[in-house]
């Protein structure tokens, strides 16, 4: 059998074996060994209970840890479906806000051709209305032979047509200038000659 080699200081005496003390030991040192032996156990137990302790501490703190774990786990597992979900959101709001957006382009190129096109006929509507008013300025002037007959009937047409007038009217009165203007030059240019 194994010695045990027992501490001086915990009431067993030297290097015997247990063997030894139970077999050729007096009754002082047996009582002694039994005394170690008791405090021995208590400490053992003692142990015993600490390490149970610690074990049942440590499976608590092992289960509490795999709850918060599993309870992290649903929560990132929530949280990355919400993400997800938001994601897919976003991404539809953001077509949403291309095709928004491209239609809006298309508009606005679709207006400003019309625009372009609206200026094209409303040019073309004015040279024909400024044609018809020149045809119509010419038939005011017939009859104007000299460059004061010329003065007097412009003045005339101009308090006529001024826009201030209540039958008043711009164009026309452009188109008066622009003819009046033309004539003068006429005569004067027929006085230099």
């Amino acid at each position: 059998m194994d010695t045990i080699k027992m501490d001086k200081h915990e009431g067993h005496p030297g290097d015997k074996s247990v063997e030894e003390i139970l077999v050729y030991g007096t009754v002082d040192e047996l009582n002694e060994l039994k005394s170690w032996l008791f405090n021995e156990n208590i400490r053992v137990e003692a142990a015993r209970n600490s390490v149970h302790q610690i074990e049942q501490k440590f499976v608590a703190e092992r289960k509490q840890f795999q709850e918060e774990m599993k309870e992290l786990n649903q929560k990132l597992v929530r949280e990355k479906t919400r993400l997800k979900e938001d994601l897919a959101f976003f991404e539809k709001k953001m077509d949403i806000l291309k095709s928004g957006f491209n239609q809006l382009d298309m508009d606005k190129r679709k207006l400003e051709k019309e625009r372009l096109h609206f200026m094209a006929e409303k040019e073309a509507g004015m040279r024909e209305v400024s044609y018809g008013r020149y045809d119509t300025v010419e038939y005011l002037f017939r009859g104007v032979s000299s460059l004061l007959s010329l003065k007097k009937r412009y003045k005339d047409l101009i308090k006529m047509f001024h826009p201030d007038n209540v039958a008043g009217d711009h164009e026309m009165v452009l188109v008066i200038n622009k003819y009046y203007e033309k004539r003068r030059n006429e005569y004067d240019y027929g006085k230099q000659a």
